[in-house]
């Protein structure tokens, strides 16, 4: 703080120089195994000059590689201006370092640094930050694991069927919807929340007929069940807390019952805010009040998944959460730029 009050009054001390002398060969002894340095803001942001100067002396050295990240430039803000001075070692900030590597944290930023550095702006590496997406939606251990096994971020769109298996829910009319489906979008997903019904033995002959069917229409690789999730030999009952993450992960509900008491899942999908194509069967029209997507179960799947595609075609709110997913959650960032980018650095 002292060496601080000291810059910002224009006065470059002994204290200054050994204080970055001291830094620099703390930091060489310590990163004397590493290849690259992520350094952040440091390389164009006054709030340590001597470690900035420090790291400069590294970067001469050509080993560790640096990467700046940069969000804040001290000599593009009116705040800290007041603080600069001509000179060394306030033109640090302002002065492109040789053999680093620039990340700007947007495409304005990319400009921004560029003119600040006078350099051309596609010599600036653009990594924009990111969202955890697990940690955002408050997803559990088990959301997380059901995640990663399906690879389920990476399907688009992701449709759920909260059902228990039996007949009367009509489950192989939604996977001839997803056939169809598939053909629009390849990397549709079907979640089938429920495990075989419990009441009638013949429910194990229909999941057969439907596991069957989903390997003849080569749909193993979109179309999930949920009972599956601990091995296929062991049923597992989903607890409702994590139906509760599966409905906020999902685009959109299917729910094809030929016959339902009532139909909560319907009401369910009005409270996670996501649209639900339902069969057009009285205890739904009840509950839904005319405000949903209705179809005829006993119809053909063809229209019905013409229907889901067109929907989602025109629906902004769907098309910027797959934005989102694909291009903003840390995931997506640290595999198709971070790694890149990392990989770029040890061979340059």
């Amino acid at each position: 703080m002292r060496i601080g009050a000291q810059l910002a009054q224009g006065e470059v001390s002994d204290d200054f120089r050994n204080m970055s002398e001291e830094l620099f060969n703390s930091l060489t002894s310590s990163l004397s195994d590493t290849d690259i340095l992520i350094v952040h803001n440091a390389v164009t942001l006054h709030k340590n000059l001597a470690l900035t100067a420090a790291l400069k002396m590294i970067a001469d050295q050509s080993r560790p590689r640096l990467l700046a990240w940069c969000h804040d430039f001290a000599w593009q803000d009116a705040l800290y201006t007041p603080d600069l001075h001509p000179g060394y070692p306030w033109d640090l900030l302002k002065t492109p370092w040789e053999g680093v590597a620039y990340v700007a944290v947007s495409e304005h930023r990319q400009i921004r640094l560029a003119e600040l550095l006078n350099i051309q702006p596609d010599l600036i590496q653009v990594v924009q930050p990111g969202v955890d997406a697990t940690r955002f939606l408050s997803l559990s251990p088990l959301g997380e694991k059901f995640i990663n096994q399906t690879q389920l971020f990476d399907s688009e769109p992701i449709i759920l069927l909260p059902a228990r298996i039996t007949r009367r829910k009509n489950i192989e009319f939604a996977i001839q919807v997803i056939a169809h489906l598939k053909k629009i979008n390849p990397q549709v997903a079907l979640i089938i929340t429920g495990p075989p019904g419990p009441h009638n033995p013949k429910n194990i002959e229909y999941l057969q007929s439907l596991l069957e069917m989903r390997a003849s229409l080569q749909l193993v690789p979109n179309i999930h069940f949920i009972y599956q999730l601990n091995g296929v030999d062991k049923i597992f009952n989903a607890p409702d807390d994590f139906i509760a993450e599966l409905y906020r992960i999902s685009d959109l509900v299917l729910f094809p019952s030929f016959r339902e008491g009532f139909g909560i899942p319907v009401l369910e999908a009005g409270l996670a805010r996501i649209p639900i194509f339902a069969a057009d069967i009285p205890p739904v029209r009840e509950s839904s009040a005319g405000m949903i997507n209705l179809f005829d179960p006993h119809g053909e799947a063809k229209p019905v998944a013409e229907m889901i595609a067109e929907h989602l075609k025109t629906d902004q709110y769907y098309q910027f959460h797959r934005h989102v997913l694909s291009g903003f959650t840390w995931q997506s960032i640290v595999e198709n730029k971070i790694i890149p980018l990392l990989e770029g650095s040890t061979t340059q």
